[in-house]
């Protein structure tokens, strides 16, 4: 398995962790072959979860989530950890949004697996900051089936 492989598996296993019943988002944040930062989408820190009590959606958003990579940027902040020069992978293409953060906290590259509703003026926003973003697959199924040594 691949560095890059076996960092989009973590993601996927972040995503394991998702209260959000829409769509389970993973995000791990890696420097130096180090996971340094995770995050998963759902609610915020003491609000009830959208798998308990439903989603709150406004305009055709759920406004009650707050997004994986946005969850993994977050932590960095609150523990004093630099994302400058980082690499995320996360398992799903970033929101706009979400592109504007990766931008500003400095990640270097973007790996996701899965696109889902790509935005064409973050992908532009990546372009203009010169951060590569690539489709990996996590082939986290070698996990599951590894053979017993």
């Amino acid at each position: 398995m691949s560095w890059d492989e076996f960092f989009a598996s973590q993601s996927r296993v972040m995503a394991l962790r998702s209260t959000c019943p829409r769509l389970a988002v993973g995000c791990v944040i890696v420097r130096d072959k180090r996971i340094i930062a995770s995050g998963y989408n759902g609610s915020i820190t003491g609000d009830v979860h959208c798998t308990d009590v439903g989603c709150k959606m406004v305009d055709g958003h759920c406004v009650r989530a707050i997004h994986a990579e946005q969850n993994a940027l977050l932590q960095c902040a609150r523990f004093g950890i630099s994302t400058e020069g980082a690499d995320l992978y996360v398992t799903h293409l970033p929101c706009l949004q979400c592109t504007k953060s990766i931008i500003q906290a400095g990640i270097r590259r973007v790996f996701y697996e899965e696109v889902y509703r790509p935005d064409p003026y973050a992908a532009e926003l990546f372009a203009i900051a010169g951060i590569p973003v690539q489709q990996v697959h996590s082939n986290v199924e070698l996990l599951i089936k590894r053979p017993q040594a």
